[in-house]
Order: C-alpha cells, then sequence, then structure tokens
C-alpha cells in the first residue's frame, strides 16, 4: 500500500489529532465552506448570488471568497482573529462576510444603522482587528478611527477604489490565490459574532460556531423545503441574523441568493415575479406594507413556495390577510440569535392561527416560572429554549451568559428568552409577551399583543403597539399608539371607545395616539423601551 503524506494544514496545530492520525479516516464533519466549494465545483456557472443586474455564478462566489480567505490567512489571521464589515445590500457583501468564515476567522456584521459612537464601541467590543467598508459608509467611521487601536492602519480596508487612510480591497487582496485557503475547520470554531439588534441599550455580542450555523442551515433547509432549485429573496439587511434566514439555507443546499438593494413593495413583488422567487423572508411591517401596495391584486405570485414572518408577532388578521391574498405558503418564525426558534408551518393555520408552532428541528422548549420550575401545558410563563444552533456564549460577557441559563432536570443548559408564552397539550407555542413589555394594571397582567390583535381588527388602523404608561390609581394603565390608513377617517377618541367595547375592563385603555411611524431595530421590530421613555421620565423610571 501507497502511503501518501498530506500537507501540514494551517490549523492542525492544536487541533487535538495525536500522532498517528494521518494514519486513519478524519473524522469528517460537513462544514458549510466546503459545502459551498463542492456546489462550485459541480456547477460552477449557474447563479450563487444576484442583486439587480449583478450576478456571480457558483465558481465566481467560491473564487471571491477563496481570495478574500487567502489574504486573510497569508496575515496570519484564523481562529479567533475578529473581522468586522459594515457593508450594505450588494453582490459582493456575502463573498466578503463568507471569505473571513473561509480563513477560519470570526465575522463581525454591523449595522449601518448605528451612529459612529455605537460602531466604534461593538468594533472595540468584538476585538476586530481588521475592518472592511462600503465606499458609501466609511464617513461613520471617520469621526471613531483614531478610537480603533486594534485596528492596524492597512486593515482599514475599502470594498471599491483606494481612498485617503483607506486600503482599496483589490489591493488588499493582492495576489491571494483563488484557490481553497490551507485551514481545515473545528465545530467550535467561533463563526461570527452578531450584535443582537435588541430592543433594550447596547447590544451584547453573541457568538455562534460552526457548529451551531451548520444547524441553522440545514434545520432551516429541511423545515422550509429548501433545495438547489430554490430562489430566495432577501428583503432585509445582509448583517442582520434574520436575513440568514434565507441566507444559510439556499446556499446549503446550492440554489440562488436575491438581494433586494432596498425593500420596497412593488420592487419586491416585480422581482418575485421576474425571477421567479420560491423563498422570501419579510418582517411584519413588510407583510403590512405589500398588502397595501396596489399592485399586489395584478402580481404574479406563482412561483412562490415559501413566504417566511419573524422579527416580532404577525397578527392574526395581517396572517389571514397574506394567506388569501398572497398565497397558503406562509410559515412564522419565532426565535432569537442566541439560538432558539419554533416554527408554525402552512398546515397549521387552519386550527392553530394564533400559535408560532412547534420546536424548529434540532430544537426544544419548557415553559417555567419565576423559580426556575417547570410548568405544565396551558400555563403561562417563560419560554426557555435548547438545541443544537445555541450560542457559545455573549462575547466576553461571562456574567450575562450564566444568566441567561437555566438547566432541566438532565442539567442541559437552555437558554431563558425573557418572553412570557404557553404551550397548548400538543406542544405547539403561544406567545403571549415580552417579559418587560407586560403591563401590570392594579395588579393585574396586561399582554400588549392581545389587545393589539383588538384593535388590528379595526379596519382603518395599518399597525399598532401598546405599552404601559403610568396611572395614578392603577400604576400602569394601557396606551395604543396607531398608524392609521391612508384615508382613514377614525378619530383617537373613536378608536379607544370602539376598542374599550371589545377589551376586557383590565385591559381597557386609558388612551390612543396617533403616530407617523414607530421607532424599530434592523428586524422592524418595534422599538417599545423608546416609546415608553417620554412617558416615565417625569416619575424618574425607566421601564
Amino acid at each position: 500500500m501507497t502511503v501518501v503524506t498530506q500537507p501540514a494544514l494551517s490549523d492542525r496545530t492544536g487541533s487535538g489529532e495525536s500522532e498517528g492520525a494521518l494514519d486513519r479516516p478524519d473524522d469528517i464533519h460537513v462544514y458549510l465552506p466546503e459545502i459551498w466549494a463542492v456546489h462550485a465545483r459541480h456547477f460552477p456557472r449557474k447563479d450563487a448570488i444576484v442583486c439587480g443586474a449583478d450576478r456571480l455564478s457558483w465558481r465566481d462566489f467560491d473564487q471571491a471568497m477563496n481570495r478574500l480567505a487567502n489574504a486573510l490567512h497569508a496575515r496570519g489571521l484564523g481562529r479567533d482573529d475578529k473581522v468586522a464589515v459594515l457593508l450594505g445590500n450588494e453582490v459582493m457583501t456575502i463573498p466578503v462576510m463568507f471569505g473571513v468564515v473561509k480563513a477560519r476567522a470570526c465575522l463581525v456584521p454591523l449595522s449601518a444603522m448605528l451612529t459612529p459612537d455605537q460602531l466604534a464601541h461593538l468594533i472595540t467590543d468584538s476585538g476586530a482587528t481588521t475592518l472592511i467598508v462600503a465606499p458609501g459608509l466609511i464617513d461613520r467611521i471617520a469621526p471613531v478611527r483614531e478610537r480603533l487601536d486594534r485596528v492596524a492602519p492597512d486593515r482599514f480596508v475599502v470594498l471599491g477604489p483606494e481612498q485617503p487612510g483607506w486600503t482599496a480591497y483589490d489591493a488588499f487582496l493582492g495576489e491571494a490565490p483563488a484557490t481553497q485557503p490551507p485551514v481545515r475547520y473545528a465545530l467550535d470554531d467561533p463563526f461570527n459574532i452578531i450584535y443582537s439588534s435588541g430592543t433594550t441599550g447596547l447590544p451584547k455580542g453573541i457568538v455562534q460556531t460552526h457548529r451551531a450555523r451548520q444547524h441553522w442551515s440545514f434545520s432551516n433547509a429541511i423545515e422550509m423545503r429548501f433545495d438547489q432549485t430554490s430562489r430566495a429573496l432577501t428583503t432585509t439587511a445582509l448583517y442582520s441574523n434574520g436575513t440568514w434566514l434565507m441566507v444559510l439555507p439556499v446556499l446549503f443546499t446550492g440554489g440562488t441568493l436575491h438581494i433586494l438593494p432596498q425593500f420596497d413593495p412593488a420592487a419586491f413583488l416585480e422581482t418575485v415575479a421576474r425571477e421567479r422567487i420560491t423563498h422570501t423572508f419579510m418582517v411584519p411591517t413588510q407583510y403590512i406594507l405589500t398588502l397595501a401596495c396596489p399592485a399586489l391584486d395584478r402580481a404574479d405570485l406563482s412561483s412562490l413556495k415559501t413566504m417566511l414572518s419573524a422579527g416580532s408577532p404577525l397578527r392574526p388578521d395581517t396572517k389571514q390577510a397574506v394567506l388569501a391574498r398572497m398565497g397558503p405558503g406562509l410559515y412564522e418564525l419565532y426565535g432569537l440569535t442566541e439560538g432558539f426558534a419554533t416554527m408554525l408551518k402552512p398546515e397549521f393555520h387552519a386550527t392553530r392561527l394564533s400559535s408560532v408552532g412547534t420546536p424548529v428541528l434540532g430544537f426544544e422548549v419548557r415553559i417555567i416560572d419565576d423559580e426556575g420550575r417547570e410548568l405544565p401545558a396551558g400555563e403561562a410563563g417563560e419560554i426557555a429554549g435548547y438545541g443544537a444552533g445555541m450560542m457559545a456564549g455573549y462575547h466576553g460577557r461571562p456574567e450575562a451568559t450564566a444568566a441567561a441559563i437555566w438547566r432541566d432536570e438532565r442539567g442541559r443548559s437552555f437558554i431563558r428568552t425573557g418572553d412570557i408564552g404557553r404551550l397548548d397539550e400538543a406542544g405547539f407555542l403561544y406567545i403571549l409577551d415580552r417579559k418587560k413589555d407586560m403591563i401590570v394594571s392594579g395588579g393585574f397582567n396586561v399582554f400588549p399583543t392581545d389587545v393589539e390583535t383588538v384593535l388590528g381588527g379595526h379596519p382603518d388602523v395599518l399597525d399598532v403597539t401598546v405599552i404601559g404608561v403610568p396611572h395614578e390609581k392603577w400604576g400602569e394603565a394601557a396606551l395604543a399608539l396607531v398608524i392609521p390608513r391612508d384615508g382613514a377617517r377614525v378619530t383617537e377618541a373613536d378608536l379607544k371607545a370602539w376598542a374599550n367595547d371589545r377589551l376586557a375592563k383590565t385591559q381597557r385603555l386609558v388612551g390612543v395616539e396617533f403616530r407617523a411611524e414607530f421607532p424599530r431595530n434592523a428586524l422592524g421590530k418595534v422599538l417599545k423601551r423608546e416609546l415608553r421613555a417620554p412617558y416615565w421620565a417625569a416619575e424618574g423610571r425607566v421601564i
């Protein structure tokens, strides 16, 4: 027998391989960068990434990732090294993000919605030593550049031509080859740090490993029925974890990822028809806007098999309108970036319309009380989740990580969600509200989502959110903030009276206020903390 000596790879050092390990087969695991490379090898001319007129074939996508991975590797970057990216919705964002991953480095995607100070905080907190930025976004970095002392001068990279103080992307790549980078991966390698677009304060960095992202890819691919013929359309920012509900499954199966540069209902409908889109993800606000778009009634959505809603609860009236006007393939996902999700599939809308379904493949769910005791079906408590997609922890925050963990009778670590819910006898989950959003009025728990559901049934209400405000008698009471439909004639007083006629006594509104818009995070979730703040300022409290 001929013995072939394998070349040394950069990550064999410290990988746990004992002497003589080359004499037996590898302990093989499936890693996303290697799956992408196989798709490129066998389907090189097939479209991988599409954004408007810009297209990357699988071969070009893979080679673009490889060049960046090799350029990073040549500079000594690998496991545990952080590369931050601040990019928009364009074709090259995908190979840049996942080129970092291919180098075995850790990707830190940043939100273009953040202020310079917020960006500086996240870049510093992550420990990033390299920063890749779109030309139109370098002005976000300029005011805080001097504070980014861990990023070397030649590691400020602009995804375009050279600019003062910035290295051009092509110059950074230099002569880096387009071949596969000389690295091997481990399941516990950090894949990314996602700074969750939370609704309170500065976000925490959530560390996800290759193991977690593999689970994310195959579990969602199976649940939402992706395959090699799938054409998925993203409508939200590419840095957002929710957007990856389309990105990773479609790349995992070797399909085609379509990117909408900026959401517009008419553009969304036109893209679905033109490109024969099979899968898409939108947040509830986007569904509401699409339902109100005049072009919907004549749009061709016949190719659309899967429409996912996530980010915040989809009101029952909106859900029914989507099913009636956009098609039957609606999935609703409840989950958190820390790594847990449930999903309501199309076949259950008829019997459990207000549920968010059962755990996604590989997850489990429990409902616990304030003392950490598991509650039976039908009782409301905090939702806790467990499974292969869970985070490794909050970056640099061991205390916060420990505080998020609840252990079951077998000692397994579940993630506490901070959301209130209940399970029915069949194990379907129903979301009642965020723990912090729950209103305690006169000693009674009032769940804003229940009140929002009633208000959402009024024909003049486009969108609604309910918050708790100070009340002299009851301590707290419900206030409805409403975005009315165009041409609505209802008054605030009329809407309050209409709603209170339909609400329980403890749920009744102290007022209705019309708004033009709500503050939202990257996935469209209403920032209730910001809405509550002015009402509680006089009390000297932050709720």
